[in-house]
């Protein structure tokens, strides 16, 4: 059985004294590296075609939770990091793919006013996801805390090139799994094969817990809200309602089958500023700014609870609190709503 490597001195719990390990690992011995190549893209970063050597793990058991959702984790662990896709969120992306299996999801501003999903995979890995579109600068701060391998169609150059600097792996359209629905309009029809993609990457450890996870009793009574409307600009609202237990995303371009109904959505107000270049229709591309700290409003079994969110940088998790102290999210799939304090709006109603 393999289970969950532990990480080297590269890792994040190495650059973040006191990050808390999400899964306790008896029987490790750390085998070989490889180096596998793919294909090449002329707008992709270097690491997109041809994933690193990474050190794999043999011979180990897990117990503990999951990083994207704090839910119990035993059994064999994924041999495959985690997995970002970037998914349109318009209309013409409708029907969305692959939505109900993700474990976490960011919905992020774009140029426009529309907005863009970050769509994490890692626990199950769905045959088929997209539409897959292209990445952006403010991806840097919503995957870097998951050491995750960012699903991109391509970039500007100046995004291509920030996402190089970082460090981070990016698979972008001629990499293994990618393939067009020629039912559909381009650029709709980009999809990926993510078994197929998996399988040409290898995890160097498992990622410390995207969220402080807690337990239900844990979490404070907050106000009644069982409708959300998160505003990111005049011209995108993603409006939520709480139905047996979990969200509902009542504008979701998934169907009914396949969307991504959370435990928890949580609403942070970032900052977003100018990218640096348009695009080609002339529209400014926005970066959302995810670090520092801002107001945070967390929505969970039919209430909200007020609190600040602070991220020290690209690389550190997302840390929660009150007036009480630290507040943990209890186990369980989240949204996380990345609304603009500057334009953006959040409103709800019981």
């Amino acid at each position: 059985m393999v289970g969950f490597p532990m990480r080297t001195s590269t890792s994040l719990s190495s650059r973040r004294p006191g990050a808390r390990s999400a899964f306790s690992l008896t029987s490790l011995a750390l085998v070989g590296s490889l180096a596998l190549a793919g294909c090449s893209d002329s707008t992709s970063p270097e690491s997109a075609d041809s994933p690193d050597s990474q050190s794999t793990a043999a011979g180990s058991t897990l117990s503990g939770q999951w990083p994207l959702t704090g839910l119990p984790a035993e059994g064999e662990a994924p041999k495959h990091p985690v997995m970002v896709v970037k998914i349109d969120n318009t209309g013409s992306s409708n029907p969305q793919v692959g939505l109900g299996e993700a474990d976490l999801v960011a919905e992020e501003l774009v140029e426009g006013g529309s907005t863009r999903l970050a769509v994490f995979y890692h626990s199950q890995v769905p045959d088929k996801v997209g539409p897959v579109r292209s990445m952006r600068a403010s991806d840097l701060g919503i995957i870097e805390p998951a050491e995750a391998v960012l699903v991109a169609s391509g970039g500007a150059p100046q995004t291509v090139k920030r996402v190089k600097d970082a460090g981070v792996k990016a698979m972008t359209e001629g990499a293994p799994g990618y393939f067009r629905d020629n039912s559909r309009s381009a650029p709709y029809n980009l999809f990926m094969d993510l078994p197929k993609l998996a399988e040409t990457l290898k995890s160097d450890g498992t990622p410390e817990g995207y969220f402080p996870w807690g337990t239900e009793e844990d979490f404070p009574k907050g106000q009644p809200a069982g409708k959300i409307s998160a505003t990111f600009s005049g011209g995108h609202t993603t409006n939520w309602q709480f139905k047996k237990g979990r969200y509902v995303n009542l504008n979701s371009e998934a169907p009914a089958n396949d969307q991504f109904d959370p435990a928890t959505v949580l609403v942070l107000r970032v900052k977003v500023g100018d990218a640096g270049y348009k695009d080609p229709a002339g529209n400014p591309v926005p970066e959302t700014k995810f670090t520092g700290k801002g107001e945070a409003m967390v929505f969970h079994d039919g209430s909200m609870v007020r609190a600040t969110w602070s991220k020290s940088g690209l690389d550190a998790p997302v840390k929660l609190q009150t007036k009480a102290g630290e507040l943990t999210l209890p186990a369980g799939k989240v949204w996380m709503e990345l609304v603009p304090s500057n334009g953006g709006d959040v409103s709800f109603s019981k």
